[in-house]
């Protein structure tokens, strides 16, 4: 009778065998055969576009995904009195934060920051505040719904000092 780790030795060494042969045939045909080359470079450029197609129409499912959240939030309208304001603000932005916990819930957290945001008395001021709290790829995607939107204003509060600087005089060696 053969024994077990024979017949395993013998079968790891013909698969090793035959990847050593394909490995020699395949470098042999690449050097060699002009034609063997050129379609290896036609696959690639078929992967390659293939690929960024792919990229592309996924880009474009997102966008309009992004675009049928915003309009639903819009359609759904937003609390007009401060106190319902300051409740849907705090609601939203600690929605937001507990849905960027969970990356496949990424579009469903930016919405909870817009939401958020288009309510904020000063949106320029809470988007500073997102840039240094929110993941990248959820402020990504909220610029992307901050884009479509138009209606938000991000410039920011000028500063409460008062001071303008274009009214210091300028001091010169003369």
């Amino acid at each position: 009778m053969v024994n077990t780790s024979t017949v395993v030795t013998a079968s790891v060494a013909t698969v090793a065998t035959g990847l050593v042969a394909y490995a020699v045939y395949f470098d042999y045909k690449r050097r060699k055969d002009s034609e063997f080359r050129r379609n290896l470079r036609r696959n690639e450029r078929k992967q390659v576009r293939a690929e960024k197609e792919e990229a592309e129409a996924s880009t474009q499912r997102l966008r309009g995904l992004i675009k049928a959240k915003v309009d639903e939030a819009k359609e759904e309208g937003f609390p007009v009195g401060v106190e319902e304001r300051e409740a849907f603000f705090n609601e939203q932005v600690m929605t937001g934060e507990m849905l960027s916990q969970d990356p496949s819930k990424m579009i469903d957290s930016a919405l909870a920051f817009y939401k958020g945001l288009k309510v904020y008395p000063a949106p320029g001021d809470l988007i500073k505040i997102y840039d240094s709290t929110v993941p990248k790829p959820i402020l990504d995607i909220l610029a992307d719904m901050i884009a479509y939107d138009g209606d938000i204003s991000i410039r920011t509060r000028p500063s409460s000092a008062g001071i303008n600087l274009g009214d210091i005089p300028s001091v010169g060696l003369d």
